[in-house]
């Protein structure tokens, strides 16, 4: 660790200051500049990026599909690298600038929907699915859902900021947040002990919510920290992660607005189902 830090008695904004973000995060809000957001064919359209946060909701848009609903979607790519966020389009969308935010055109006067767990709340009370209508099993996948929504961050800004994206690698922060993923694997490792899925024995939002971040994380595809974390120890969501992967739609929803990794996983813009056989990456460059 650097010599201490004395912080000043009014903190000031240094835009040089480091790390993988430092040419886009501010702490100001509000648009960069005008730009509208487009609008495609279908009622919902969905602004986003395949970060953890954006594939709960494809996920959560696929899932509805695959079980017969009506929801067919336009997912737009935001590139949160250059800015594309701080549109005014975006901004009035989502007034906190984050990825993922949805339009539902098919309510009047449109309705905006933005916070990743408010999206997935939204739509499976709009299709009826993945949401128990019984009230105690109701209760339970939406305390998972809300669990992630606050543990969430302790993952992403905490840990794999400063394990992947800070400057310097800081021995002080990294154990801290390793400490509290372990705990935070081990709370899902021991509800998983005795449960097929994250708030029972039925695949809910509960289950998108969490698991591109932390089956993610244990799958190897975060921060490549899965074996510093020894994540191969936690048996059980190593299990659930697993099936999950399995399934067809996750498989979909993982490869829209994906900009990295293999082309053929890539389907930067989704406009139809057929975008993924016809619109993935290596086939649009492969014909250029």
């Amino acid at each position: 660790m650097p010599e201490t830090y004395t912080p000043p008695r009014v903190w000031t904004w240094d835009k040089d200051n480091g790390g993988a973000f430092a040419s886009i995060n501010r702490p100001i809000s509000g648009p960069t500049h005008d730009k509208d957001l487009p609008v495609g064919k279908h009622p919902l359209q969905l602004y986003s990026l395949a970060t953890p946060n954006g594939q709960k909701v494809t996920i959560m848009l696929e899932e509805l599909l695959e079980a017969g609903k009506d929801a067919e979607y336009d997912a737009w790519l935001i590139r949160i690298g250059d800015g594309d966020q701080f549109g005014s389009g975006f901004v009035s969308v989502n007034p906190n600038s984050k990825i993922p935010a949805l339009m539902d055109h098919g309510v009047s006067p449109p309705q905006r929907v933005f916070e990743s767990g408010s999206i997935l709340l939204y739509l499976a009370e709009k299709f009826g699915a993945f949401l128990p209508t019984d009230p105690s099993k109701r209760t339970e996948v939406l305390n998972w859902l809300f669990w992630q929504m606050g543990a969430g961050p302790l993952l992403g800004g905490g840990f794999g900021h400063f394990f992947a994206y800070a400057p310097e690698k800081w021995e002080y922060p990294i154990n801290r947040y390793a400490m509290e993923v372990k705990r935070q694997l081990d709370v899902l490792d021991r509800q998983l002990a005795n449960h097929e899925y994250i708030a029972g024995d039925e695949y809910s939002i509960a289950d998108m919510a969490i698991w591109p971040w932390y089956g993610g994380l244990v799958l190897g595809r975060a921060y490549d920290a899965a074996e510093f974390l020894d994540a191969q120890s936690y048996k059980n969501v190593m299990r659930w992660a697993q099936q999950i992967d399995t399934r067809p739609a996750v498989k979909r929803g993982r490869m829209v607005n994906k900009t990295n990794g293999p082309l053929e996983e890539q389907l930067h813009e989704r406009h139809g189902s057929s975008d993924f056989q016809t619109r993935t990456q290596d086939k649009l460059e492969g014909a250029a």
